[in-house]
Order: structure tokens, then sequence, then C-alpha cells
């Protein structure tokens, strides 16, 4: 059928195309009818007078995963999500929503009464505390009965001190990960062919001056100062909340990840049976994933901590630990022996 190798290979990569525009368009509908029957629940609750306390899911039972992208955080969401009484809220990105207004593009303006979030901090974070309960409470009607939302809110993560101060209630996990780990992962999945450009739906990816691997300098450099802004912002909103939460190193999940998953839920406050807990490490494991699945260019790459020192340079390492050189010595002292003051 086909005359040369090339051609077979142009019609695999068609093929793959085609499919992931198959799964978006798909996906759009039933988001589209999510949507709308969220919007229902949310009107019908108004209509009878709803507030917050008329029938939501409860702040206390919000628990936040926060950190930043490539470090274990659908691993870790999918394993809390699959409990019996549990849910979980794939990025919903209302932390990027907030705080990119917040700490980025309105940073100059927060004494300006114009400004959404200026003034008095009360009203806003009001707010922000009814939007986000509304919005879980419409979409996950399962949950106003009792149960916990896990939300996986990585790409969230600039928002996390204004979510955590709206919402003190709730529960929080601080997901970090070696940053030169993150940036290797990151590299790997926006080269030609990654996962990331796939998911993305380009058929052809950028131009070769937009690809990371054509300046894979500038994007290692680049990835290392949004990890840092990102991390640093989580670490903010830790240290404000006095509620409950916990502080995980993907390092420690991966080495003991049954122990460390005990652990987060004794810090959190949240029943647990060790059977349950056991049950659902072993279903999301690394071993039971499908070779097919995993591997060079896949959203499951390695999951084996100090890969970065195969896949970047030299060069590479120094830019991230001189950026990031906060961070290791916060989280990774025993790592950071050796690094230039």
């Amino acid at each position: 059928m086909f005359k040369r190798p090339r051609e077979l290979q142009e019609a695999l990569r068609d093929k793959e195309w085609l499919k992931v525009r198959i799964e978006r368009l798909i996906g759009k509908s039933l988001s589209w009818i999510r949507d709308r029957i969220a919007r229902q629940r949310l009107r019908r609750k108004r209509l009878k007078g709803g507030n917050e306390g008329a029938h939501v899911v409860r702040p206390e039972n919000v628990v936040w995963i926060f950190g930043s992208g490539r470090t274990g955080s659908t691993w870790l969401s999918e394993m809390m999500g699959s409990l019996a009484d549990h849910t979980r809220w794939h990025e919903p990105l209302v932390g990027y929503l907030f705080g990119h207004a917040y700490q980025e593009r309105g940073k100059s303006r927060r004494d300006d009464r114009h400004f959404i979030f200026g003034g008095d901090r009360r009203i806003w974070l009001s707010s922000i505390r009814s939007f986000v309960l509304d919005q879980a409470s419409a979409r996950f009607p399962e949950r106003l009965d009792g149960g916990y939302l896990v939300v996986k809110e990585p790409h969230g993560s600039l928002g996390a001190p204004l979510l955590m101060e709206a919402l003190p209630e709730s529960r929080m996990i601080f997901l970090v990960r070696d940053p030169r780990d993150v940036v290797a992962s990151a590299l790997d999945a926006h080269k030609k062919g990654g996962w990331a450009q796939i998911r993305s739906g380009k058929r052809k990816g950028p131009s070769p001056q937009k690809r990371p691997d054509h300046w894979p300098d500038r994007f290692v450099k680049s990835r290392s100062r949004n990890y840092l802004r990102d991390i640093e912002c989580v670490k903010q909103a830790y240290e404000a909340h006095e509620g409950r939460k916990v502080l995980v190193r993907y390092e420690d999940l991966r080495a003991n990840t049954l122990g460390t998953m005990k652990r987060i839920y004794r810090a959190l406050g949240i029943p647990a049976d060790a059977e349950a807990l056991a049950r659902a490490v072993r279903r999301h494991s690394w071993e039971r994933l499908p070779e097919g699945a995993k591997g060079e260019g896949k959203f499951y790459r390695k999951a084996t901590p100090g890969g970065w020192r195969e896949d970047l340079t030299a060069e590479q390492v120094r830019t991230v630990e001189d950026i990031t050189a906060p961070l290791l010595e916060w989280f990774y002292p025993e790592r950071t022996k050796g690094l230039r003051q």
C-alpha cells in the first residue's frame, strides 16, 4: 500500500493527529454538557436562596495540591481520587485566574481602588471564596453530603496565597521535586514529537525557532524561573496557612509510596483505611503502566529521581542550580553540597 517507509511514517503521523483531534472534539462536547448541567444546578441553588450557609461543598473538605508542573501531582491526585469518598478536580486553573492578575498584571496596582484586587482585601477575598465554593458545588454534587474534593492545581500555584487566605479551612499539600528533574522532564515533553506538542493538537508543531529543542538553553532558563516563581508562591501560602497542611517531596513519594500516603493523611487529619490506601498505590504504580505508555517523549517518562544527570548538559545543570538555589537549599539540603556559592 505504501511505496516508501517515509509514506508509511507520514500516514501514521496523520492517523495519530486525527486521533488527537477526535479526542479533543469529544472532550469539548462532554465539557459543554457538564458545564450546562453545572449551570443548571447553580441556577437552582440560587433560586432557592442558596448561599455559603446552604447546601455547598464544605471548605474544610477541599484538599489543594500545589507545586509546579512535572512534580508528580497527576500521580498523587489520581491515587487520592480513587478512594471511595474522594473526587478529583483536575486543574481548574482558578489559582492562575486570580494569581496571574494579582501577582503579575496587577502587582503595581494593589492600592488602586479601580483594580479588582485593590482596596479592602476582605471584599474580594470573600468573592474568591464564593466563586470557588459555588463552582465546586455545582460541578461535584456528590461531595455536597461529605467526602473530599482533591484539587490538582500545580499550574495555578501562582494563586496559592490568595486561595488559602480565602479558604483558610481548606487542607493543603505542598508537592515539590528536584528542579533539575522538573526542567529535564519539561524539556523532553516540549521537544518535537513530545507529548505536550501532540496533546496541543498541533499537527506540525511549533516552528523550529520556537521549539525547546532548537533553543534548549533558553527553555531551561525560562522553566527554571517559572519553577522558582511557583514554588516561592506556594511556600508563602504554606507558611501562612494555619490549617491542616503537609509538605511532600516527590522523591519520598517514589521511594516509599504507601508510607508517604499514610503520612499525608495523618497530617491532613483525614481518616483513611490502610488497605484502601494500599489498593490505590498498587493500582496507580509505575510498574502497572503499559510499556507503550511510558518512556522518552511520553507523559509518563522516567519516574526516576536524579535522571537529570543523563538529560541535561553541564551548562544546563548550572543554569537550573543558579536560578533555583534557594529551593535546593530549603528542600534538598543533602543535595546542595558542592553547588557554587
